[in-house]
């Protein structure tokens, strides 16, 4: 399998390409539109196909790469069920899998950061998490119908039952980490680690967090598909 960690400085954002080095067949998932002429060389220096650009969900961070590249690659855009973006071409439910070649995209239900959110499973190995479980953290369950008692009951009863060797790739990171792994988030992640679902529900409703500074026009613009002018 072929695997790359993408990365967006100014939202701290991971993409993460995905290819079958036999097939050349690709998927990109959580693209960056400001970054989509970094992927197409990409992708046009190795030789890849890309078949689907993927996402988490709805980011209010930033803006999706997605309907960019199926206009200049033809692949499908694709994101989680339940997702109010009309423009995807395949909405995904939970224990679908992707095949691109012979590589395996499982998506796991992960709601909670938002009410329609997937994590995704490569090849039973590589675990991308987006902002559900991020390394040392969770995303925040505050905004676009979040529910921290749901975000607790996807990472304990789904993710954190994969097994521990099983490697973490989130959607952002703001310390410099870039993997982790199931084993070391049950052990040393702060807001989860040692805590009741009731104490986490308290943690997190007592963030006080400022809104992402791209929420007004990142969440309509990527209900799109991210088709609005930079």
């Amino acid at each position: 399998m072929l695997f790359r960690q993408l990365y967006d400085r100014e939202s701290w954002t991971y993409s993460y390409l995905i290819a079958d080095p036999d097939t050349k067949e690709a998927a990109l998932v959580d693209s960056v539109l400001e970054q989509v002429e970094r992927d197409v060389q990409l992708l046009r220096e190795l030789g890849l196909t890309l078949r689907y650009a993927i996402e988490t969900h709805v980011h209010a961070d930033h803006i999706t790469g997605a309907g960019k590249l199926r206009e200049i690659t033809g692949c499908q855009t694709v994101v989680p069920v339940g997702s109010k973006a009309e423009c995807a071409d395949r909405f995904i439910a939970d224990g679908e899998v992707l095949q691109v070649g012979k590589v395996t995209i499982q998506a796991i239900a992960t709601l909670g950061h938002t009410d329609s959110h997937m994590a995704y499973l490569v090849n039973g190995t590589h675990l991308l998490t987006g902002d559900s479980l991020l390394i040392r953290g969770c995303g925040r369950t505050d905004f676009q119908s979040g529910n921290p008692g749901l975000l607790y009951d996807a990472i304990t009863e789904r993710l954190f039952t994969l097994p521990e060797e099983t490697l973490v790739y989130p959607g952002h990171d703001y310390r410099g980490h870039t993997v982790s792994t199931i084993g070391e988030e049950k052990r040393w992640n702060s807001r989860l680690a040692g805590k009741s679902r009731d104490e986490f529900i308290a943690l997190m409703n007592s963030l006080n967090l400022p809104d992402p500074k791209k929420i007004a026009e990142a969440v309509p613009a990527n209900e799109r598909c991210g088709l609005v002018s930079v």
